[in-house]
Order: structure tokens, then sequence, then C-alpha cells
């Protein structure tokens, strides 16, 4: 009997061993726990564009957080500055770098090298549309109601007013009250904000060319279209539809694809104000020129002429520059679509 139990003592020796190392160690990690510690944080350095002198490091990066997550952290590192305001390339002459960002996706090591470009003072995209628009629409009316200091005491009785005068002031109140309700209620902008000069240079060219159209229009001696009423009709009918058409393409531009494309050009529905979209790529560009050679038309005016000229020619460049990406970026997108104009451009 002694022999057995001495036996099945030495026998149970090795698991008490066994255990007690267990408990001496502790508990054993989680698979989840021993991945979570080989997580690689980065090390982000920001350096100057100009003088390549190190501004600040932002360490302990998680890979997941993006470029506006470090703009925030540089920013409380440097409070003179504010995220919109920051521009980080990760070489001089690259484009910027968009805030959705992954670091994880331009790390080349554990130690990231961007470089600061002061932006200048931005403002919201929002704000430069609203500022734009809203410009026009009040210098119109300026000159409709035919201000003494503008056109002179004598001047402003001495006429009576052509009909086509107060057609052309509603028709440019229209235009300008459908961008400012779209811009409020309707459009999405890609990028958040821009740079103060810009809003300033696009104000200084919409905001001339209404008062130079609106003196124009508006004056007491106003000459009438040549081929009166008929020319004043058939053009204020063209304009109500290109309008009708603008607004119409809009809406369907921002309408969520139940397809499962993520194409954002926009696409032909049941409303005839969209079928355009199967000849031209940007079919609100297009719809943008119908309502401004209308107007210029139907007022017969140069500046308004001058104006759409003008204009015309930089949505053409708009228009040439989407129409490729969309061929490039979506297959078999072409089928013998034009960019702007219908079988020629």
């Amino acid at each position: 009997m002694a022999l057995q139990g001495e036996r099945q003592s030495n026998e149970r020796k090795p698991f008490i061993t066994f255990s007690q190392f267990l408990i001496s160690a502790g508990q054993l990690r989680s698979p989840q726990a021993l991945r979570h510690s080989k997580v690689p944080y980065y090390e982000v350095e920001i350096l100057d564009t100009e003088s390549k002198k190190q501004i600040c490091v932002v360490d302990k990066v998680h890979p997941s957080s993006t470029l506006l997550d470090i703009k925030q952290k540089f920013c409380q590192a440097c409070p003179q500055w504010y995220p919109s305001r920051v521009g980080l390339h990760l070489e001089f002459g690259l484009p910027y770098l968009k805030d959705s960002t992954v670091i994880q996706n331009i790390a080349a090591s554990s130690i990231i090298t961007l470089y600061f470009t002061d932006l200048g003072q931005q403002v919201s995209r929002t704000t430069v549309f609203l500022t734009e628009y809203s410009g026009p629409f009040l210098i119109y009316l300026l000159f409709y109601v035919r201000l003494s200091h503008i056109y002179g005491q004598e001047e402003i009785y001495s006429d009576i007013r052509h009909p086509v005068e107060h057609l052309a002031c509603f028709c440019h109140c229209l235009h300008y009250i459908r961008i400012l309700l779209e811009t409020l209620f309707l459009h999405k902008f890609s990028g958040e904000h821009t740079p103060l000069k810009n809003m300033i240079k696009v104000c200084a060219f919409s905001w001339g060319f209404t008062c130079w159209l609106a003196y124009y229009i508006n004056h007491p001696q106003y000459t009438p279209p040549s081929f009166g009423d008929t020319q004043i009709i058939l053009c204020f009918i063209f304009f109500l539809i290109c309008e009708a058409g603008n607004h119409y393409i809009n809406v369907a531009l921002v309408q969520p694809r139940h397809s499962g494309n993520k194409a954002c050009f926009p696409k032909p529905t049941c409303n005839p104000f969209t079928w355009l979209s199967t000849l031209v790529s940007c079919p609100n560009y297009t719809y943008e020129i119908g309502s401004w050679l209308s107007f210029t038309v139907m007022t017969q005016t140069v500046p308004v002429g001058v104006f759409t000229f003008l204009m015309t020619i930089q949505m053409v460049l708009w228009a040439k520059k989407k129409h490729q990406i969309y061929s490039t970026k979506y297959s078999n997108y072409l089928q013998g679509k034009t960019a702007i104009i219908p079988f020629i451009v």
C-alpha cells in the first residue's frame, strides 16, 4: 500500500508543477490582444515645403487614421493655422493629399514625411457660390429701378419702358434664384473649402459683367430687339425650357443610383428634360449656354453677348475635361456622345 501511494504521488507531481506554472504566469492572453499589440504605429514628420525645415512630428499615428486627423493634430501643435488652410503632399509639385486619405495607404515605412504649404485664408464653397450668385441678383435690381445717381434724374422719366426690359428682369432674377436655391438645398460639393482669392476673382467677374449688361438693358435709351415681339416671345420660351432642363439635370445628378453603379454623370430618366444626357456628357452646361444665348437674342445687347461668349468658352473647357474623365474611368461610356454640344463638341 505504501508503495502504491508513493507511485500515485509521483504521477501527480508533473500536473501540480504545470498548474503552479500557469497560476504564477497569469492568464493567457487572447489572440485578439496579441494581434492588437502588434499594430504598427506610424510617425509623421511634417516639413516646410520651401525651407525643408521640420515644423512638428506627430507620433503614435494609427494605421487607420486619415489625413484630416493628422491636420487636426498639426493645428493643435501650431494653432496659427486651421485644418482647411493646411496643404500636405508627399513631394513638392505633387497634388495635395485629400483629407480622406488613409495614412497606411501612403506609408512606405514607419516614418512618413509630409510637406506643408499654407493655402491662405479659406472660405467654404457654399459661401463662395452664395456670394457669387446673390451679387448679380441684387445688382441687376438696382439698375432695374433706375437709381437717379446711375442714369441721372432727367433721363429716368424721359421714356416709357419697353416690355422686354421687364421680361429681361424676370428672366435674370429667375435664373439666379434657381441657382441660389439649388446651392442651398440640392448641390453637394466635392471640396469643402477654397481660397478666399478665388472667391474674389469669380465675384469680380460675375458682378462686373452684371453691372455692364444691366446698365444697357435698363438704360432709358435702350433699343428694343429688331424683330419685335416674335423675337422676344420665342427667346423667352427657349429660355424657360433651358432653365427647366438645367434644373432637372441637377436633380438627376444627386438622385441615388439603385443599379450599384457609382458613376456620377447624368443619366436619362422618364423626364424628357434629361434625355439630352444621351447625346452629351454635360447637359447641364448645354442648358446653361442655351439660357444665356436666348437671353442674348431676347435683349439684343452687346454686353450680354460678350458675357455669353466668355462663359461658353469656360464651360466647353470644363465639359471636355469631364468627358475625358468619364471616358477613361467608365468603359463603354462614349456611345457616340460628345462633351457639350451634340454631334459637334
